[in-house]
């Protein structure tokens, strides 16, 4: 299995990628199993990604998910099948060491990365843990979110650009923000899926543009990105979460085509 503290630090890319939540056990290996045959496809490392529970929803009537211990329970049996590193969301402190057990990398929600005890907390536990810049955040505080982390003993720390806010129900993408939070010395990942949703657009849920989704992730590999974040379904509009920013499997193996295509060019020119 990958060594995932290994991962951003050779100059090699990577990609985290999966369902946005847990669909079923079934459904979480078919897709896990078309993901990381793409995946290979192109020799890029793989984390796989899918949440057990969406805490943050736009309504109620949002589904959440299977829950922590199904959840967890679904992901360390796609880990097991297919030997590869799996990344999940943490939302409270009581997740944290049951997620660990089973989670190579933790992740902090993007609301979430100004929790103090929560990061804390998932520093001590997890072997790498991935922070998502809030979308209000800008990208050179989160120096301020490392230290949190590096000061209770956390190296293997990621961080994430997801957008930022841009009036209600819009983001943007500032690209400069990339090299900025590069200059942390922390492997830097871009989120094309998250960045391209319209949060709260439909009232109940959030909206997005998924077709612009392939062109911002070409521009972050250009601007200099350790890895790929994105959320991909078999069937993006019928998915239960996400159902408008989630790509199809044949626009992830294109988007892998692309980014590797776009590396090999800056490398030839350095």
């Amino acid at each position: 299995m990958i060594d995932v503290k290994q991962l951003g630090k050779n100059g090699k890319f990577f990609v985290i990628a999966g369902p946005c939540v847990i669909e079923g056990t079934d459904f979480l290996l078919k897709t896990a199993r078309t993901i990381k045959g793409i995946a290979d496809e192109f020799g890029v490392p793989l984390v796989f990604k899918s949440s057990y529970d969406k805490a943050n929803r736009t309504s109620m009537k949002g589904f959440r998910g299977p829950g922590l211990k199904k959840g967890l329970a679904d992901l360390a049996l796609v880990k097991k099948k297919f030997n590869i590193p799996v990344l999940t969301d943490i939302h409270e402190i009581g997740e944290v060491k049951a997620a660990a057990k089973v989670a190579d990398v933790l992740q902090i929600p993007a609301f979430l990365s100004r929790q103090t005890s929560l990061l804390r907390e998932a520093a001590r536990h997890g072997e790498v843990v991935n922070v998502k810049k809030a979308q209000f955040m800008a990208p050179l505080e989160m120096i301020h979110v490392i230290g949190k982390m590096m000061e209770v003993g956390q190296k293997n720390i990621w961080l994430t650009e997801r957008g930022t806010s841009f009036g209600y129900n819009n983001l943007v993408v500032d690209f400069r923000g990339i090299p900025e939070m590069k200059k942390t010395g922390c492997p830097v990942i871009f989120d094309g899926t998250h960045s391209v949703q319209q949060p709260a657009a439909k009232g109940t849920s959030s909206g997005g543009t998924r077709e612009h989704a392939p062109d911002l992730m070409r521009a972050a590999v250009a601007v200099g990105v350790d890895g790929l974040f994105m959320e991909v379904h078999p069937d993006p509009p019928k998915a239960k979460s996400d159902a408008a920013t989630q790509i199809t499997f044949e626009t992830f193996r294109q988007v892998l085509r692309d980014s590797l295509a776009i590396q090999k060019i800056l490398l030839k020119n350095r």
